[in-house]
């Protein structure tokens, strides 16, 4: 059976929806305000292999890039932003059709699943500060069935 990570079309199909998806974002005036203090310039490239790790295949983010525990520290401290996730969960949604992943409903869904999850649960769940996330986070995993390993405080 194909892993999501292939259904999306591999690692091109995740860079072409990182593509689409900044696109986006920047162009949304409440999530473009995460990105007001500058971001990597391989920012599409680092998304898309983040995912790609996320979604079941190549490790090339925790080995090339960063971990984990880098990542949800960057996305902390920031306070609650419901309406910014709402949003960007939107934003999300729409590069799907503009890559051609919206067609599948199947793999739409378990992309947006993904996202919308990812988004409101490990990114968003250190709003108060960066410094109470936990060190040697794993990348979660997810499949076709959804969140497949993670490790949080309720897993402590």
């Amino acid at each position: 059976m194909q892993t999501v990570h292939q259904a999306a079309g591999g690692d091109v199909g995740l860079l072409r929806l990182a593509h689409a998806w900044h696109v986006r974002v920047m162009a949304d005036e409440v999530v473009a305000h995460a990105f007001s203090h500058g971001f990597h310039p391989e920012h599409s490239e680092r998304l898309a292999a983040y995912w790609a790790e996320a979604l079941e295949g190549p490790t090339t983010y925790s080995t090339d890039y960063d971990d984990e525990t880098s990542v949800v520290r960057m996305h902390s401290g920031n306070g609650a932003h419901e309406e910014m996730d709402r949003r960007a969960i939107a934003c999300f949604d729409l590069p799907l059709v503009d890559v051609g992943l919206g067609e599948n409903e199947r793999v739409r869904q378990v992309l947006h699943d993904y996202f919308a999850w990812a988004t409101t649960t490990t990114m968003s769940r250190y709003h108060r500060s960066a410094d109470d996330v936990p060190d040697d986070l794993p990348i979660p995993h997810w499949s076709w069935d959804g969140l497949v390993s993670s490790r949080g405080p309720e897993d402590d």
